[in-house]
């Protein structure tokens, strides 16, 4: 089947993300640069994981005034990635999509963060519960003309109603069954996620934390195997079949 799996290089510097890398090897060939790494090492890891042959989610979640993303997003566009993140706001959005002008750049809506819940939007003064807010920026995303959504696995199945097929979901918050959930509050199993319609699911510590990342990163990809979803974007995820036997991950 298609590999869905984004590795999240959650890590304080290029040589330690690589490492990672390396030990992966075939089992993954999509990786998540957040913002902690991309602020020690900026651009040069993006080239450095080209280099490898790896599709790059820059995850910076953009959110300032219109010309300031939109000249941002310009500056990402010339770097290849494959998805960048901006927050769900109708402004943000329409200056994400002028900027990335006719590159081959997807960009992905971020609703409600998974470490947020219901207590916290009411500490933010909203009335809405996550599921409504969730549900305004997906709709609001969809008319700005962009490509995907960030959201909570739990979310997958409504965004996936409302989004429809051609939409990139990408989900985060996916741990196995038995798996700390860390700071993440609205979580579900990779295999819950791809049923609910995710394209691809971000994981962190669960495969960066193992003895053996590769061999944890094959171990979800079986998870998964069974999991099927009605959408129409599997031609953006890059096909890496496992091994077919464990193998040391250097």
């Amino acid at each position: 089947m298609s590999n869905p799996i984004i590795i999240a290089l959650d890590v304080e510097s290029a040589a330690e993300a690589l490492s990672l890398v390396d030990r992966i090897g075939g089992s993954v060939n999509f990786y998540k640069v957040g913002m902690e790494l991309y602020a020690v090492e900026g651009p040069t890891i993006v080239r450095e994981l080209h280099g490898r042959g790896k599709d790059v989610f820059l995850d910076l979640k953009f959110y300032d005034i219109g010309e300031t993303v939109k000249r941002a997003v310009a500056q990402v566009a010339r770097l290849g990635v494959r998805f960048l993140t901006v927050h769900a706001s109708k402004a943000v959005m329409d200056a994400a999509v002028a900027g990335r002008g006719g590159s081959d750049l997807k960009l992905l809506a971020v609703t409600v963060l998974t470490s947020v819940d219901r207590r916290d939007l009411e500490d933010d003064g909203y009335a809405r519960t996550v599921a409504d807010l969730v549900e305004l920026r997906v709709k609001n995303a969809m008319a700005a003309g962009i490509d995907g959504i960030v959201a909570s696995p739990l979310e997958a199945a409504a965004i996936r109603a409302i989004a429809g097929s051609r939409a990139i979901l990408v989900t985060p918050g996916v741990r196995s069954a038995g798996a700390g959930h860390g700071d993440q509050k609205r979580v579900a199993t990779p295999a819950e996620a791809i049923a609910a319609g995710a394209n691809y699911i971000v994981i962190g510590r669960q495969i960066t934390r193992a003895a053996d990342p590769a061999a944890a990163a094959r171990s979800i990809l079986r998870e998964v195997g069974g999991a099927r979803h009605g959408n129409d974007e599997g031609s953006l995820i890059k096909r890496a079949e496992p091994p077919s036997s464990p193998q040391s991950g250097h």
